[in-house]
Formats: structure tokens, sequence, C-alpha cells
């Protein structure tokens, strides 16, 4: 997705848009859309290298995030990274790090 405030947009032609760009500002956002009385463009602005991985995941579909990353993401080798270690962490019992 290209980086465009979104939020902004929506206000524009009449839609309540809203955009969070710190982690503590998310609770706030979601209690003012779901308040609002029109279509909500909820605009959150997030780390590209955060996982894009579903917590259960095929190994299909992780191959076709992976292919996808290889044909030229510039976040590929970050994503990778990131993706990894939330696999790991779902493969270690909670608690064993204590």
């Amino acid at each position: 997705m290209p980086h465009f405030n979104y939020a902004q947009y929506a206000d524009q032609i009449g839609l309540n848009g809203i955009r969070v760009e710190r982690s503590e500002d998310v609770g706030p956002a979601w209690d003012r859309a779901l308040a609002s009385n029109r279509p909500v463009v909820f605009d959150a602005v997030v780390d590209p290298n955060i996982s894009q991985l579903p917590p259960h995941i095929t190994l299909t579909q992780a191959h076709n995030l992976f292919s996808a990353l290889a044909k030229g993401d510039p976040d590929e080798v970050g994503v990778i990274k990131e993706s990894i270690k939330e696999v790991l962490a779902g493969l270690v019992p909670h608690g064993a790090d204590k």
C-alpha cells in the first residue's frame, strides 16, 4: 500500500477518518470508531517489518508470502526475520523464558 493518509482522505469525502500512529492511541481510536454515526476508515500506521503471517498458517500460505517478498519487497529481510521470530515464539511454551 502506498504511504497515504487514508483517514484524512476519508474525512474529505464525508466519512469518519481515524488515524492511529502510536500504540497507546489504539483503544481510544476504536472507541471513537465504534461510537461513530457514519462509516469509518481506521488508518493505522504500523511497522512494515512486523510479520504478515496469520496465527495458524499453512505451509502453502508461508511459501506464497515468502515468494511474494522475494520478488522485490524492500522490507523483505525485516519481514522474514520478524516472521521467523514469531514462528519460533509460538513453538516455545509460555513461561519457558522465566
